[in-house]
């Protein structure tokens, strides 16, 4: 049991960082253009509600989301208890919540694979994506009907899972397009550092669902999400103040978020059909895949020097 617990725990904060790998990037460029009080305010505070406010409160709604008949009040106290009434709730609405970030997920990587500049890691595969880039709308479109079109067979709700996860999905595509948009503005304008702060602020929440509902692949305890996801914030501040240029030497990194991503989100698709997959599966293949694309970076960065 303990061993599961500080698996998972630990496979969420590597998610984490990695995942938020670009919204570091994006961090400490809008930051070297600040003042040194603004600069610490975001490091501190913005630390606190990056962890407790954004991290903390948004598996919450989403529990309460995907639970209504509970009410705000007893689905926030449900996440932190061990009522097993509550407990059976939640895990009657799980294959919903499951085929959402499945979805979400998977059409994630998807769009990084055909559309978005990336270094080659695996070169034909990618490269042969990239050059098809317009294929991209029709994969996600069939795909969405297929996974719909079987889930209405086991449980309507689960097919407008789906759909949620589609529309989740396009949503905050759309807000890490503006931000980044947003970004070469505030560098190159004269905005005010209270402006870049709401900037970087909003990012952070944007940015924060692929690790949040990532984070239901490994487990269903918001408490083990808000501590694994917690300390992945901790590291992340951390690369953003010192080491973010060395983190953007290890080329391929974004490539095994990616392919991780892949894996979750057909894990928790599978989870919501019904499929018994062991909690240590999605945790285990993160570490795989993001050390194997780790070492690959590496030997990248010798051969460079």
């Amino acid at each position: 049991m303990l061993f599961s617990v500080i698996i998972t725990v630990l496979g969420l904060c590597l998610f984490e960082v990695v995942s938020s790998v670009d919204n570091a990037i994006i961090n400490a460029e809008v930051l070297s253009t600040m003042g040194a009080r603004m600069r610490k305010w975001f490091l501190v505070w913005g630390l606190l509600i990056a962890v407790f406010l954004v991290r903390g409160l948004l598996p919450w709604a989403i529990v309460w989301a995907f639970n209504p008949s509970l009410g705000p009040i007893q689905a926030f106290f449900a996440t932190w208890s061990g009522n097993q009434a509550v407990h059976a709730s939640i895990l009657k609405s799980a294959p919903i919540l499951l085929m959402t970030g499945g979805i979400f997920l998977v059409f994630l990587f998807l769009h990084w694979l055909f559309l978005e500049d990336k270094k080659f890691g695996l070169p034909r595969t990618e490269k042969f994506f990239m050059e098809r880039g317009v294929w991209f709308y029709a994969v996600v479109s069939i795909l969405l009907t297929t996974i719909a079109w079987f889930a209405l067979k086991q449980n309507s709700m689960m097919a407008f899972g789906a759909v949620m996860g589609s529309t989740l999905f396009f949503i905050t595509h759309g807000f890490k397009q503006s931000a980044e948009k947003e970004e070469k503005k505030l560098k190159g304008g004269v905005k005010s550092d209270f402006s870049k702060l709401l900037f970087l602020e909003i990012i952070d929440a944007t940015f924060s669902f692929d690790g949040v509902l990532g984070a239901f692949a490994f487990t269903l305890s918001v408490p083990l999400i808000l501590i694994g996801n917690g300390l992945g914030a901790l590291v992340v501040r951390q690369l953003t103040v010192g080491n973010i240029e060395r983190i953007k030497k290890y080329v391929y990194l974004k490539n095994g978020a990616m392919y991780s991503i892949l894996v979750l989100g057909i894990i928790m698709m599978l989870h919501s059909f019904g499929f018994q997959i062991p909690e240590y599966v999605s945790p285990l293949a993160t570490f795989i895949i993001i050390g194997l694309f780790f070492w690959k970076s590496k030997i990248h960065l010798k051969l460079n020097k």
